[in-house]
């Protein structure tokens, strides 16, 4: 377990932390071509951080052929398996000793509390990163059954140049769930990470130049949606992308592609999660920590988020009186103060959004919450809604706040969850084994959590059904399947007699 600071220490780091603002491409930092810069700021504070290069299509070119430079040449794609785990383990060596300052940057950017970002964004970025690292030489290709005069090779073959497209949510562990099997199947990469939290990004990439990736493999170049997103996304030259966010903008994704090249897309997109209580649920103050960490933990903006308790009626009261007094436990505050359980949303405009959904929440039945702590915050919020279809319980909210739905049994539970657009993950509490299994396999969601939330590990596959993406998956040995291509290779045996060829 990471020792925690005093909010005194993490104030001090964070003011003598030099923050990267130059795009990285090629090897080095450099400001965009045009000269313009945009400003990022604290969301806990307002105050500005620094100003950022603000790339556009012409930036994205550069980093596209020098990826493409670098992957055709060989300098990382044609290395032995072996030694590209050995610059990725130093990578992430690298990491653990700077893991502070990593915390310390992605809890300014993003407004996450230090807790989170010492406890578990910044450790298990780097366990991803190793993970995958180990992987690289313990994937064997295939010998397909044929005749004996016949050799069959199933073999991979990294995909080319990626692009890789970030969310602002957990800007370090989703770089890491990318870059991880990309850079492993010998890729070429360009990052485009949030414009809202690029900074830990551009850190990465100066370590990992460091450790010693060539130039030209990992590129990040920063900006906005349009200025940078939809030119990687139309890109002629790139041969795949993956995206992370809203199902809004994976649509644009598909788009791009058909309109270009026909690139490959691989989709991690929205959810509305149900998280499911039967009234023969054992331990309920287990339970109800749980719920509130599925429904609170980095303020609700995750996509996974166990944002709809769907309680069966008998044990409905019960769960609820120690829901709300764990979720009473979950602090807002300064997020450099590490005994903060909830920090700032990321951004005036997502705190905006969200506290529309406040507004909504205040007409029915409000069981904790409901306020606006000072501008950016929002305390944990519990609302009951009569109807399933009402927006609270629809819409993905991003945000602290849990709806709560009474049911009267399984089957009804089972239907309720699975009435939504989305399919990413879900959970059931449960004593009865069967009735647990069934219900997991009836839940359409890519991952299903029985008595705990949670999102799997790193060995298990994530992604979503419907509206929640597809194209492949992250995490696990799934992950390293969207960044490679097959091919067969088939050798005629047959002796025709003729003369060998020197």
């Amino acid at each position: 377990m990471t020792e925690l600071l005093t909010r005194e220490e993490y104030g001090a780091i964070a003011a003598a932390l030099e923050l990267p603002c130059n795009a990285f491409i090629d090897g080095s930092f450099r400001p965009a071509a045009s000269g313009k810069t945009f400003t990022t700021t604290n969301p806990a504070t307002g105050v500005a951080l620094g100003e950022v290069a603000a790339c556009a299509a012409e930036d994205v070119d550069l980093a596209v052929a020098k990826a493409r430079e670098a992957f055709d040449d060989g300098r990382w794609s044609r290395l032995h398996p072996g030694t590209r785990k050995e610059v990725l383990l130093r990578l992430a060596k690298l990491m653990e000793r700077n893991a502070r300052e990593l915390a310390v940057l992605e809890s300014l950017d993003s407004g996450k509390t230090i807790y989170d970002c010492e406890t578990v964004d910044v450790p298990e970025t780097i366990h991803v990163l190793r993970w995958h690292a180990e992987l690289i030489d313990k994937i064997y290709d295939q010998v397909a059954p044929t005749s004996d005069d016949h050799l069959a090779l199933v073999v991979r073959e990294a995909v080319g140049v990626v692009g890789l497209v970030l969310p602002w949510n957990f800007p370090l562990l989703m770089l890491a769930w990318k870059i991880g099997p990309a850079l492993a199947a010998g890729c070429s990469v360009v990052v485009k990470p949030a414009a809202e939290t690029s900074l830990t990004a551009l850190r990465l990439a100066e370590l990992a130049s460091e450790a010693g990736l060539p130039r030209g493999v990992l590129n990040v170049v920063t900006g906005s949606g349009s200025d940078v997103g939809e030119p990687l996304g139309r890109h002629p030259d790139v041969d795949m992308v993956s995206f992370t966010g809203s199902t809004v903008t994976g649509r644009r994704f598909l788009h791009y592609s058909a309109d270009s090249n026909l690139k490959e897309i691989v989709l991690e997109l929205g959810g509305k999660n149900p998280c499911i209580v039967l009234d023969d649920a054992e331990d309920l103050d287990a339970v109800a920590a749980h719920v509130v960490n599925g429904a609170f933990w980095n303020m609700g903006q995750n996509c996974s988020a166990a944002s709809r308790l769907i309680v069966q009626k008998g044990i409905k009261a019960r769960l609820l009186d120690r829901v709300r007094a764990h979720a009473r436990a979950w602090n807002v505050g300064d997020p450099l103060d590490p005994s903060v359980r909830v920090g700032a949303l990321v951004s005036p405009a997502h705190f905006a959004k969200v506290s529309t959904y406040l507004e909504a929440a205040r007409a029915e039945t409000l069981h904790l919450g409901g306020k606006i702590v000072a501008e950016g915050f929002i305390e944990p919020t519990i609302v009951e809604v009569s109807a399933a279809d009402n927006r609270l319980a629809a819409e993905e909210i991003f945000g602290p706040i849990l709806t709560v739905i009474e049911v009267a049994g399984f089957e009804e539970a089972i239907a309720i969850a699975n009435a939504t657009d989305y399919g990413l993950a879900a959970s059931i509490f449960t004593a009865n084994g069967k009735r647990a299994l069934r219900g997991a396999r009836m839940l359409r969601a890519g991952t299903v959590t029985v008595n705990s939330f949670g999102e799997g590990d790193i060995s298990t596959p994530f992604g979503g059904y419907k509206q929640s993406g597809f194209g492949g998956r992250d995490n696990g040995i799934h992950a390293h399947d969207q960044y490679t291509q097959l091919k067969t290779i088939w050798l005629d045996l047959t002796d025709h007699g003729g003369s060998s060829l020197d």
